[in-house]
C-alpha cells in the first residue's frame, strides 16, 4: 500500500478520518475540534489549485 503524493487528497484523507472517528466513537477532540474544519479547509485549496 502506498500514501498519496497529492497533498490535496492526504489532508482529505486526515479530515475524513477525523470525522468518522469523532462520529462513530462519541470521539470528543476538545480543543482539537478546530482541526477538523481547518483541515477541510486545507484539503479544498489544495484539491482546487491540484497538489
Amino acid at each position: 500500500m502506498t500514501i498519496t503524493k497529492s497533498h490535496g487528497m492526504l489532508a482529505l484523507a486526515i479530515y475524513l478520518i477525523l470525522v468518522g472517528l469523532s462520529g462513530v466513537f462519541n470521539f470528543n477532540l476538545g480543543q482539537l475540534s478546530v482541526a477538523v474544519p481547518i483541515t477541510a479547509l486545507i484539503a479544498g485549496v489544495l484539491i482546487l489549485i491540484g497538489r
